[in-house]
Parts: C-alpha cells; structure tokens; sequence
C-alpha cells in the first residue's frame, strides 16, 4: 500500500519549548488517522507541519513530494482555529473557497452533507459555533480533497451534528479519502480511526490500531461499587478472591466480567454491605489515554461506564457500558 504521508525525525522548537522531538510517522492512502494527547503535546505543530505549514527540521513527504509542492486540489486542511470573512453567509463562503480550486464540488451539495443547507444565507457571524464549526468543515472538503487534515473538527458541534460529520467522514474514508484527525473525543477517535499515534511531550510515545492499544495499555475491565463501607466491603470482595482496592466512598474491583458482577453483588449481600450503584466498564481509548499520559479521572468512575442504581435483588447485573 502507498504512504500518503510519511515523517522522518520531525522535530520543531519555540525558543526553549520543544513542540515536536524527533516525530517518525506514516499513513497509509486510504487510512484515517487518529492524534491524541493533552494540550500542548504538539499535534497542532505536527499537522502544520505535515501540510507545510511551519517550518520543521527532519523530513516530509506528502504523496511522495515536500508538503510545499503538492497540488493544492489533492489536500484539505481544517485549522483549529480557523475564521472566515463573517459578514459572508454560509454558501457565500462555500462559494469564495471552492473558488480558489481548479474543480471544486458543487456549493449546495457541500451544504447539504456538512448539514447547513437550511441555513445557508445566514451570515456567518449569526451562527452559533456549532454551525460556524460545520461551515469550516465544509470548507475543507469544497475541493473534494485526497488527502484531509481535520484538527478538531467537532469542536462546539452539539451530539446530533457530530453524530452527522462523523458519518460524512465515514463515507469519505470509505471512498478512498485519506484522513488524519486530531481530537480530545476519544470515542470520535474510536468510532473513525484505522490506526491511533498518541502525542505526548512532542514525542509519538504509542501508535497502533484501537484494538490493538487497548489491549495493550487498557487495563482490565472494573466494577466500581459506591458504598458507605468501602474498608468492609474490600475485605469481604479479596476474602472472596476478587481484585478489589477502596476508593474513597467507592470500591473498585479489576478484572471482573459480567458474569461475575453478580457474585460480587452477592458477596456484598451476604456481608451485610450496602451499596447504592455498580458501574461496569470494559477498557476504552479512553484508558489508553489516561494511562500513557498519566492522567486521572474523577471520582474513581472508568470512563463512559454504565451507572446502574442498586439492583433489588443481588443477582441483577448492570450492562456493559458504551463509551
């Protein structure tokens, strides 16, 4: 399979800041893929610098040329921040960029797949940030590009536009369009990612397909049980050989399947113990990120977990969570 893009000891610095130390990476044509990490971590400085954007030391290529010297037809960029003319109502801008390219898809066929066709004579400056966002997103796919750099593209977009925009860009990934696509959503990343390169202090420190990163980073799935007597129930769950350590008014218990919450649950039961929710969890991107980052959750929740309210009988069992 050919590179679309590929970045060899990439490594960029603002005076004393190191934004980027040494970068090694490759997308493949047709792939989407994924950046995450904190702020600060240099994603921003790495898409600039995979379009050509800012300077950097090491090596670039974009479909086998420098950055500078691809056909602006074959690449689609979506800033961070981005702000268009704002006295320009939606198809307006549509119109003026689409413009700027030798062939360009036709404006109302833009508004119709970013979802502002109904408003498209608004100003731009009179739409909220959601819509504002779905403009610029249109934007960037007005040349109907090969190559697409998304730099938090939902960003203000309410679930229901997001759901949406991550369906057009399945659509376009499924076409043949290669994507990559920045984003602090790892269930955006999740859902739309072939392959995930997690940034941390300007290096690539893991890189992988969801599956793959999860397995390896996730960690074990865990029941999280809210009580008032965390010590008592910890000892009750290890008396019982379940891996379970106390969290403030909760407990955890690692590496519990479904199957057995409801043992645990009955534990709990037979010890008199009190509880008011189980939350379950199987390992997300989401753990990837908080493990290799060494960043917390809070209140000892797993993320995107399910909450159930205590069951009526200590065989209930809470579903599996979706993040």
């Amino acid at each position: 399979m050919n590179e679309a893009v590929v970045a060899a000891g990439v490594s960029k610095r603002y005076g004393e800041t190191v934004a980027l130390a040494g970068v090694d990476l490759s997308v493949a044509d047709g792939e989407v893929f994924g950046l995450i990490g904190p702020n600060g971590a240099g994603k921003t400085t790495l898409v600039r610098a995979l379009t050509g954007t800012t300077p950097v030391d090491g090596e670039i290529t974009v479909h086998g040329a420098a950055p500078t010297a691809v056909d602006a037809d074959r690449i689609g960029l979506l800033p961070q921040s981005f702000a268009p003319p704002a006295r320009l109502t939606a198809r307006e801008l549509i119109d003026y960029y689409g413009g700027l390219y030798e062939t360009a898809r036709p404006t109302e066929e833009v508004l119709a797949a970013v979802g502002m066709a109904e408003a498209a004579d608004s100003w731009y400056e009179t739409l909220s940030g959601g819509q504002q966002r779905r403009v610029c997103v249109g934007i960037a796919l007005v040349n109907d590009p090969d190559l697409l750099f998304l730099d938090e593209p939902t960003t203000g977009i309410d679930p229901a536009g997001r759901q949406s925009l991550w369906s057009l860009l399945e659509e376009l990934a499924d076409g043949g369009t290669t994507i990559v696509l920045t984003s602090h959503s790892m269930t955006e990343i999740q859902r739309l990612a072939d392959r995930v390169g997690l940034l941390q202090d300007g290096q690539l420190v893991a890189v992988g397909t969801p599956p793959e990163l999860i397995e390896a980073h996730g960690g074990d799935s865990r029941l999280v049980i809210d009580t008032d007597q965390p010590a008592a129930a910890v000892d009750a769950l290890r008396d019982a050989d379940f891996d379970a350590t106390a969290n403030h008014t909760s407990v955890v218990v690692t590496a519990v399947s479904p199957v057995e919450i409801g043992d645990a649950v009955a534990v709990l039961s037979e010890a008199d113990i009190d509880y008011g929710s189980l939350t379950w969890a199987e390992p997300s991107l989401e753990d990837v990120y908080l493990q290799l980052t060494g960043e917390q959750f809070a209140g000892g929740k797993p993320p995107g977990a399910t909450t159930e309210p205590a069951a009526s009988t200590p065989t209930a069992e809470p579903q599996e969570g979706t993040q």
